[in-house]
């Protein structure tokens, strides 16, 4: 595929979701996604409201485990619009996916839904690495079902792994255009960046993202 460095800085969440972050180095990380020309950035709730100096404010919510009550998840979204959010990424409980209680998952994603209500983007995190490919099928069309906008393949934090290939197409081949992919978790080159979006992501999240983008000239394709 043709992509510039422009382009694909336009697909990716700034993300710093580490415990021992200090606000100092969110607004590093601020500086920095403006600097690139990023999306959005991805924060911790805790570091909300944020001067984003005109990117979109993402964050997270069940984070990372997924193994929260939904009201709780629900209140957490909620939260985080009031305090400036325009985009929420929830953990869904992979251990209810793993038993195959996908109305259990679907009601959890629609709790947050219903608390973080359009325009809020709800992206919905199913740690891919984790699950069969069945599962993946599975939960991806139980968020389309509790009206998530997208789906998304990692924490970063599951031992099992992040973002593959792989797991990217069959999302995208599940809910096709009616919802966004985002592939994040061990992006870290141009080419595996370029690999997702071939794979049909339309989002990334990086934490490397100037490294990643290090590797496309803002004039010349890939």
């Amino acid at each position: 595929m043709t992509i510039d460095a422009h382009a694909l800085a336009q697909l990716v969440d700034h993300t710093l979701l580490k415990p021992e972050a200090t606000r100092a180095d969110v607004e590093a990380l601020v500086e920095e996604g403006v600097r690139l020309g990023v999306y959005s950035v991805c924060v911790s709730p805790s570091f909300l409201p944020l001067d984003a100096r005109g990117l979109k404010v993402a964050t997270v919510v069940g984070f990372p485990s997924g193994k929260h009550h939904s009201d709780v998840k629900a209140a957490e979204a909620a939260r985080a619009v009031r305090d400036g959010a325009d985009e929420v990424d929830m953990v869904l409980d992979v251990g209810a996916a793993k038993q195959g209680a996908f109305e259990s998952v679907q009601a959890d994603i629609a709790a947050v839904r219903a608390a973080a209500p359009s325009p809020t983007v709800l992206k919905v995190i199913i740690e891919s690495a984790a699950l069969t490919d069945d599962e993946i099928v599975a939960v991806c069309r139980a968020a389309e079902a509790a009206g998530a906008d997208f789906v998304k393949t990692s924490t970063g934090f599951h031992p099992a792994g992040g973002a593959s290939v792989h797991a990217v197409g069959l999302m995208a081949a599940t809910v096709g255009e009616r919802l966004g992919i985002k592939a994040s978790g061990g992006i870290r080159s141009t080419a595996d960046a370029v690999a997702m979006v071939e794979a049909g992501a339309t989002r990334l999240g990086l934490s490397g993202t100037a490294a990643v983008l290090g590797g496309l000239e803002s004039d010349s394709a890939y």
